[in-house]
């Protein structure tokens, strides 16, 4: 599918896909992603971590030392460079769990089956592990949590511990919330036809769902395992510029890690699928299903 021609609305010239087209060009990136080879999935997904994570080392470079700025206003400045990272996936082209959601146009359209869809989201959410964990290695051995006087690192370390103490439901509902406008952001990159037009539309949802405190699972997959690494191995060095030490941390174990990934995996699922995907196909689709 090459797209619509521009159409007049009003006065304006509107050069992008409308919602029934994004609808359809949503339904064949499905299609397609799912007719991919195994390996070209898993390596795509550790693409998508990787540039995940790294959207998420600009962030908590620029929250350290933040604590003088508004809480919203530093908060909205972490949303806009973190937005590097979903920039990257659709740009830079790899394949991101969260963002994948959107599979579900095809699956409800009958252009893939329910196991090319299961069989697709595992091979990119394996992809998407290996990427962000990777990545929270290479910046753990680069010793990145060191700059700043171990200030990055103490900011990796609180952001983590914040979301490790997160209670089920309230994580299950803020992972909701994120996926929806991850999805959103996705969406509307279907009827952006150039790079800028991609970049225009990501950036709002993605600053938007950082700035409110949603929860991502791939960025939590970065995030988590790179505070446990500083906890853990870190040397005496860094927790004496802190001024803390290990202690200071007790509730940021293994297990509540994998519990937040865990939960707000699903939230992500089910706000990406149900509340964005299943929504516009039962709008655009469903009589040609």
């Amino acid at each position: 599918m090459t797209g619509s021609p521009r159409r007049p609305f009003g006065a304006i010239l509107v050069d992008a896909l409308l919602p029934p087209d994004m609808a359809l060009a949503c339904e064949a990136a499905g299609t397609a992603k799912a007719g991919r080879d195994a390996l070209a999935l898993f390596v795509l997904g550790l693409l998508a971590g990787a540039f995940i994570a790294l959207g998420a080392v600009f962030m908590t470079v620029v929250l350290t030392g933040a604590d003088a700025l508004p809480w919203g206003v530093a908060r909205l400045l972490a949303g806009l460079v973190f937005s590097l990272g979903l920039i990257l996936v659709i740009v830079g082209g790899a394949e991101l769990f969260t963002g994948d959601s959107l599979m579900i146009v095809a699956c409800a359209s009958r252009r893939i089956t329910l196991g090319a869809l299961l069989r697709a989201w595992a091979l990119v959410y394996a992809g998407n592990i290996g990427g962000a964990v990777g990545t929270a290695a290479l910046a753990f051995l680069a010793g990145q949590h060191g700059f700043g006087g171990g200030a990055v690192g103490q900011t990796v370390l609180a952001i983590a511990a914040a979301k490790a103490a997160l209670p089920t439901v309230q994580l299950f509902f803020l992972a909701v919330l994120c996926n929806v406008l991850v999805c959103l952001a996705v969406w509307m990159s279907f009827g952006a036809r150039s790079t800028t037009d991609k970049v225009v539309v990501i950036v709002p949802p993605i600053a938007a769902f950082v700035a409110a405190g949603f929860e991502h699972s791939v960025a939590n997959l970065y995030l988590l395992p790179y505070a446990l690494a500083i906890k853990a191995w870190a040397g005496p060095g860094f927790w004496a510029a802190i001024g803390q030490d290990a202690a200071s941390y007790a509730a940021l174990t293994a297990g509540a890690a994998l519990h937040n990934i865990a939960v707000a995996t699903i939230g992500n699922l089910v706000g990406g699928s149900l509340m964005v995907g299943a929504v516009y196909w039962f709008l655009y689709l469903r009589h040609r299903a």
